[in-house]
């Protein structure tokens, strides 16, 4: 048994409306180990997208507990990194600017991360397209263009929102693989969310099912 990095003690999360409140998810729980390659599975509208902001600390839970690296989840940390369902790169920038962003916004001295960056664009494959911008890739290249993003403070954990649901099938196939090969290569924790039972199969060493709401 490895460490528990994750620990998600029946969380639950209620959303207020005009019409009453509604349950987005009720008293899930979950632990996930170092290492670990965790999906999420389950219908459009069971709560999978909302536990995964939750575990962010983007959107607090109503109730219940969570705890990355021993520490309550109150609001974004360094240590967790997130790839979103579009790749949200900035139009205006290029490839590399948009991937240094978040090291802009850190205060991060860029040089420092010239060198790690330029591995990390390479094991993706977008050598050559560093000073392309957004409207020049394609979809699988931006979503490529985005997980370098998220890798390149080097995060301990990473969660994934259906990063690869807006693609073709092959191309979909094809970010899968690659995204197995980074896991494996990198060690990551990851905490995967798809609607897509075989994606589920396929990448994961364990699966988590959410029931329709």
């Amino acid at each position: 048994m490895g460490e528990t990095v994750i620990k998600v003690d029946a969380v639950r999360k209620i959303y207020e409306s005009e019409r009453g409140p509604v349950h987005a998810i009720r008293k899930f729980s979950m632990d996930v180990e170092e290492g670990d390659f965790v999906a999420i599975v389950g219908p459009s509208g069971c709560g999978k997208t909302t536990l995964l902001w939750g575990l962010s600390g983007l959107h607090p839970f109503s109730g219940g507990q969570v705890t990355i690296l021993g520490i309550p989840v109150v609001k974004p940390r360094r240590e967790v990194g997130i790839i979103f369902q579009q790749s949200n790169l900035l139009p205006w920038r290029n490839l590399i600017q948009n991937i240094q962003f978040p090291l802009e916004i850190l205060k991060e001295d860029l040089s420092e991360y010239a060198g790690r960056i330029q591995e990390l664009i390479v094991s993706v494959e977008l050598s050559g397209f560093e000073q392309h911008f957004p409207r020049e890739l394609s979809g699988g290249m931006q979503q490529r263009a985005s997980i370098v993003r998220a890798l390149t403070v080097d995060p301990k954990i990473l969660l994934m929102d259906e990063p690869f649901g807006s693609l073709d099938a092959y191309t979909r196939d094809e970010m899968d693989t690659l995204l197995l090969n980074i896991w494996k290569k990198t060690k990551k924790t990851v905490v995967f969310v798809t609607h897509r039972i075989e994606e589920a199969v396929y990448l994961a060493n364990k699966v988590y099912v959410m029931t329709p709401r």
